[in-house]
């Protein structure tokens, strides 16, 4: 760390000099631009890349036993170009790992290929997609997907089911693109300014996508355990114990979302207040069950399991909730906007 003195000019303007080394290091020289923000702590940050057009990113990698993963791994850090290039060609097998891939990835196009070589490009711009658009639309499709697999589990429709486990496919879409703007965003201070997204923004909207997508995983194992209890009547006593469940479940879930958007404490607290009343529904839902033939126990009491675990990401995602900041103050906002 080092020490710098505070100047002041006749005419009354504050100004420090910057460190030799650092300049030279980022290649500054007398007219340089530099990019200076404000922090929401006061800090003042200065950042020699002032650029406020995004600079396509290429990489080259070879085919490996762990090409889907690798491709991701790219897509996920912000790169716009991936060439898949091999020393001889491409086996059949590679290719159709590459192809389905890129479909699980939004933005994604193979726009090249021959024998040796595959080119993928993302024609999609960081600047033109908010990250919180993104996570919205996230959410309402794992809250839908949560919705309907309960009901499939209610009233034993198998087709409704795999309608669900359809749909994680988009919700895994959404979420590996929220990972890939939100990282652009990081490494981009200009973009930063642009979305109005500061860097602690983006760490609690990876958590909070990442708790979303999780929900998404939950329906749809829920979705599985419908399809298997197909053609098992489930007894009135059950049936109505899980729909109390899911009920305050579903409910702490909407709820959680709309207070980490909307920023409101007292209802990001409303989520954990529910915590006890949500136990003693898994614990009447879980002795409903008794009677029940050892398959449809175990299935049943698998499903509390999963819906159990929706109200724990919910209170995780209330826990992110943090005011939103005045002038100097930190605010509630006001009212509870919806998330429709």
């Amino acid at each position: 760390m080092e020490l710098r003195k505070i100047q002041r000019t006749r005419g009354g303007t504050f100004f420090v000099t910057l460190p030799k080394e650092w300049a030279l290091r980022n290649g500054l020289t007398k007219g340089s631009v530099v990019y200076t923000s404000i922090t929401s702590n006061g800090r003042l940050i200065i950042d020699p890349r002032y650029d406020l057009r995004h600079k396509p990113l290429s990489i080259t990698i070879r085919p490996s036993p762990y090409l889907g993963r690798e491709i991701i791994g790219k897509y996920l850090l912000g790169y716009d170009t991936i060439r898949i290039s091999a020393k001889d060609r491409i086996t059949i097998e590679q290719r159709e790992r590459v192809k389905g891939t890129v479909s699980k990835l939004i933005g994604l196009e193979i726009i090249e290929e021959d024998h040796a070589n595959i080119i993928i490009q993302c024609l999609l711009q960081p600047g033109a997609l908010p990250p919180e658009k993104i996570l919205r639309r996230e959410y309402l499709i794992s809250s839908s997907m949560l919705r309907d697999s309960m009901t499939a589990i209610l009233q034993g429709d198998a087709q409704l089911a795999r309608s669900v486990i359809a749909r994680d496919n988009e919700v895994d879409r959404l979420y590996f693109l929220v990972v890939r703007i939100l990282r652009t965003i990081i490494q981009n201070p200009s973009l930063s300014e642009k979305l109005e997204v500061s860097p602690i923004d983006c760490l609690d909207y990876r958590l909070t996508a990442s708790l979303v997508e999780s929900v998404g995983d939950q329906a749809s194992q829920i979705a599985e355990h419908a399809i298997e209890l197909e053609g098992i009547g489930l007894p009135q006593r059950v049936i109505t114990a899980l729909r109390s469940l899911h009920g305050i479940v579903n409910e702490a879930y909407e709820d959680a979302v709309t207070a980490f958007f909307s920023r409101s404490i007292s209802l990001a607290e409303s989520v954990r207040d529910r915590e006890e009343k949500t136990k003693a529904l898994c614990e009447e839902a879980e002795s409903s069950c008794a009677g029940l033939s050892p398959e449809a126990y175990q299935r049943v009491v698998s499903v509390i399991s999963l819906i159990g675990r929706v109200y724990d990401h919910s209170v995780d995602i209330s826990d992110l909730t943090i005011p939103r900041r005045g002038k100097g103050i930190i605010q509630e906002s006001e009212g509870e906007p919806s998330l429709l």
